[in-house]
């Protein structure tokens, strides 16, 4: 989805427009604080993805009480980019995790 000459705004918003649609999809509403907090961890994405920065490594059973809801929508968020590694799905899924406890 992303290239090197992608503007970053445009890029991120086109994302959040993907990511609203699953989550209505799976009936997961988030609060203003949480959209605002989802929008600068995706903007945050899109410039690792376009700079191919990465993320430390990350131990996956951190993530064990994530629901597989949760996961699989954050790994296809992360799919979304060419050259992101699985590892952004993890932080990711914490997003959504929390938007379904509301």
């Amino acid at each position: 989805m992303i290239e090197d000459n992608l503007d970053p705004e445009l890029v991120t918003n086109q994302t959040i427009e993907i990511i609203n649609d699953w989550l209505s999809e799976c009936q997961i509403f988030q609060n203003d604080i949480q959209k605002a907090m989802l929008y600068s961890h995706v903007k945050a994405m899109v410039e690792r993805a376009k700079n191919l920065e990465r993320l430390p490594e990350v131990d996956p059973t951190l993530f064990d009480e994530l629901s597989e809801e949760s996961l699989s929508l954050a790994r296809r968020t992360v799919q979304l980019f060419n050259k992101l590694p699985m590892e952004e799905a993890y932080l990711l899924a914490v997003h959504y995790e929390v938007a379904k406890a509301n």
